[in-house]
């Protein structure tokens, strides 16, 4: 499948981190989600794409209401949570960015990234 939605760069305050200071404190947090869906036959309509105003709303809430120790975790749930919402899609990539994380030495960015497919279309 060649067909993807991408939100790039959607910036969010949340308090993610091993660290008791990460939690108190918070930090900037950076995601990217791809939507993977066929769409070449779309009639110009919104009831049979993916919503990507909707799945915005969903990662926000995800990023900057929940506390995840790690970022992988907060990515995997991510990608689990827009499967289960949007019907439509096949498969999701998403990508956490951590860029004040707590590393000593210099960077630009660290971040954790995943790939899921819907395993049963029937879903």
């Amino acid at each position: 499948m060649n067909s993807r939605v991408v939100l790039q760069g959607l910036e969010f305050f949340g308090r993610h981190g091993v660290f008791a200071a990460e939690a108190e404190l918070g930090a900037r947090f950076v995601v990217d989600a791809e939507l993977h869906y066929p769409f070449v036959d779309l009639d110009d309509d919104l009831s049979g794409a993916v919503n990507y105003a909707e799945a915005y709303a969903l990662i926000s809430r995800t990023v900057t209401q929940e506390r995840f120790d790690l970022i992988e975790t907060l990515a995997a749930t991510l990608a689990r949570q827009l499967l289960a919402e949007f019907a439509r899609l096949e498969a999701v990539t998403v990508r956490v960015h951590k860029p004040a994380a707590p590393v000593a030495g210099i960077f630009r960015d660290i971040y954790a990234e995943l790939s899921l497919e819907r395993e049963n279309r029937n879903d």
